[in-house]
């Protein structure tokens, strides 16, 4: 149970330590924009987003310790191990992750849910999407070190992995609900502690959320289901940052339209929406129905 007692205090490191440490984030950050104008934009950033970026700060930090203490620092172990050929398995991944997606962005353009504005962005809309671009590679990455390599892989070690698969999904999509909340008057040295419970609470109109947190627990299901088929996280870090670069090209590329059932298609989230949903459980159903070249561990597939 070693591997259980790491990650419970690995949680508690990063959550309580991140809100700890994000008032001191937030004084510092009043302190210098009023030395230096640049960081005017950053000094009024929302106290709850430094809250947030603290706690994913200290959750890369203190990733190595934490896969040190439980015997996961090798290749192999990390899911970075070059069983098969990781280029095939990141370009396969991109195509699910950003073909699944793209579906339901095509069928709610052409079903009226949502508009394309397209025509009237131009050229400009080509920085963005590098944007986007960069931040899902760097997103997939971390997350899948964090919440498969990690998490799956820790939990995996002392529970049958379909039970790994399903814990560690919950909690991925669990972390993506982090409400926002109003900035306190005052920011003293409990204040993230204190802002927690609130980060954590329902919404009034928690319904909403559900098909979200359903297409979030997919999500992570075929993430985990990856990793454990291939042995290795670069099919899963493939479909992450293919989903992640549909989403925000999506927010870019889109709008709502008039009158449209945003339960069924979502609004510029996207996964917020039942269809979205249905095309990533058909693809999880997929990849539980088939065990092909690529997708069985320890593949011995050659480039």
């Amino acid at each position: 149970m070693r591997p259980i007692r790491s990650l419970a205090i690995y949680m508690a490191l990063v959550f309580g330590g991140g809100a700890l440490l994000a008032p001191w984030l937030y004084l510092v950050t009043q302190w210098a924009a009023g030395h230096w104008p640049a960081l005017a934009t950053l000094a009024g950033t929302p106290f709850y987003r430094f809250v947030l970026r603290s706690i994913l700060g200290l959750a890369v930090l203190a990733l190595w310790p934490l896969l040190r203490d439980c015997q996961m620092l090798n290749r192999r172990e990390l899911g970075l191990a070059n069983a098969g050929c990781p280029p095939a398995k990141l370009a396969a991944g991109l195509c699910i992750g950003f073909g699944s997606l793209a579906c339901a962005a095509v069928l709610e353009i052409g079903c009226g849910g949502r508009t394309s504005s397209l025509s009237q962005l131009g050229p400009a809309i080509l920085q963005p999407l590098a944007g986007a671009a960069a931040a899902a590679v760097v997103v997939a990455i971390l997350e899948e070190l964090i919440f498969r390599a990690a998490l799956f892989g820790i939990l995996r070690k002392t529970l049958p992995w379909p039970v790994a698969l399903a814990g560690s999904s919950a909690v991925y999509a669990s972390v993506h609900f982090l409400q926002k909340a109003p900035t306190p008057p005052h920011i003293g040295w409990l204040s993230g502690l204190e802002l927690l419970p609130a980060m954590f609470r329902t919404p009034a109109d928690g319904l909403a959320l559900v098909p979200a947190f359903f297409t979030l627990l997919v999500a992570g299901a075929i993430l985990a289901l990856a990793y454990q088929r291939t042995g290795t996280l670069f099919l899963s870090i493939g479909v992450h940052a293919g989903w992640i670069f549909c989403l925000k090209s999506f927010r870019l590329l889109t709008r709502e339209a008039p009158g449209a059932a945003r339960s069924w298609w979502g609004s510029d989230k996207l996964i917020d929406g039942w269809l979205p949903f249905l095309i990533l459980a058909a693809v999880l159903v997929a990849m539980i129905r088939t065990r092909g070249c690529g997708s069985i561990p320890n593949s011995s597939a050659k480039c």
